[in-house]
């Protein structure tokens, strides 16, 4: 298995909390998100993690290196920002595998992602994106899901239950992007939102825990409810 961890972030809502670290190396929990997602891919199996990193990246190069715990890790690192689309394109062209899992720096989900791979194949598709079902998808915008495939999304801001983009992907290296597409761009509303009906991605739903670390409440939610997980 082989991943990508966006983990460039400017993590500006954290900032007051994040003492001049990068958003990915807030502690949570007695350490650093990042060490938490790191351990998660490689228990699943991962042997090689491509770090997609820019601001404060000296930090996490610094605390990781190249390996952890054994997995390789590959810093592919943004000289200016490009966006969640242009930090995925970017590490893509430096992965060696066909099908990548691709996760938000910022976002744990408790999932099994060797199974989630295995979905991803079975679908025959280019793009599988982990969802989550939430009570009130007002902060994260809405999925639309008809059987096993992704139909459509809904705008932040509307409130009820529905599922939610959990920040875990599965993506073929050799993706198709639309040439129009700037060198800076948002994966969900530049590339996904328009391009549903000719990718249709495929919906793994997934029931573990989910929590995005973003902003600071949520952080702090993370430092009790991450603690008690079996990380």
């Amino acid at each position: 298995m082989e991943a990508i961890l966006l983990a460039g972030g400017l993590g500006t809502r954290l900032a007051a909390r994040l003492n001049g670290v990068p958003k990915p190396m807030a502690p949570v929990a007695g350490r650093p998100f990042l060490e938490i997602l790191l351990n998660q891919i490689l228990r699943a199996g991962c042997t090689r993690a491509l770090l997609s990193v820019g601001h404060l990246h000296e930090a996490i190069q610094k605390h990781f290196g190249s390996s952890w715990r054994g997995m390789q890790l590959h810093y592919v690192i943004e000289a200016v920002p490009l966006g969640t689309g242009g930090a995925i394109r970017a590490a893509l062209l430096q992965a060696t595998e066909d099908a990548v899992l691709v996760l938000n720096g910022d976002t744990f989900l408790q999932a099994n992602y060797a199974a989630l791979l295995a979905f991803h194949a079975a679908e025959g598709a280019s793009l599988t994106m982990a969802i989550t079902h939430q009570a009130n998808i007002a902060r994260y915008g809405g999925v639309l899901v008809a059987g096993k495939r992704i139909v459509g999304f809904q705008e932040k801001g509307r409130s009820g239950p529905g599922w939610i983009n959990a920040g875990a992907y599965v993506i073929d290296r050799k993706l198709q992007w639309p040439q129009s597409l700037p060198e800076k761009f948002s994966f969900e509303t530049d590339f996904l939102v328009p391009e549903t009906s000719r990718l249709a991605p495929a919906a793994y739903q997934v029931d573990g825990f989910f929590l995005d670390i973003g902003v600071p409440e949520d952080l702090d939610r993370a430092q009790s409810e991450l603690a008690g997980l079996a990380l």
